[in-house]
């Protein structure tokens, strides 16, 4: 039961079949057909906290805060998540040029 509304909870195992159906339109552009949609997947809530991961990373939270977060047990099972994109290292990168522009 939820201490705040007092109702039940979904199940993780329901809510990723929630998520997941209701994300497959999403996940698939352009496929308007529900049976061709049943066929093929949506995105699962392990994608999504993985891609949160990998955001909370480019936007520059440390190591071991990511850790903490993910409830990883070692940095090495991290790893995958903290490498940036190339435009997030682009942004860095523009944003600690001692040549560039600052706005004051």
């Amino acid at each position: 039961m939820c201490k705040a509304t007092g109702k039940a909870r979904l199940y993780y195992r329901r809510a990723a079949e929630l998520f997941e159906f209701h994300a497959r339109a999403l996940a698939n552009p352009g496929v308007t057909d529900p049976a061709s949609l049943e066929l093929r997947g949506g995105w699962t809530l392990h994608q999504l906290r993985h891609s949160a991961l990998t955001h909370e990373a480019e936007d520059g939270t440390n190591d071991p805060t990511l850790l903490v977060r993910s409830r990883h047990a070692s940095m090495r099972s991290l790893e995958r998540y903290s490498r940036p994109g190339v435009d997030a290292v682009a942004h860095h990168v523009a944003r600690r040029d001692p040549k560039a522009p600052r706005k004051t």
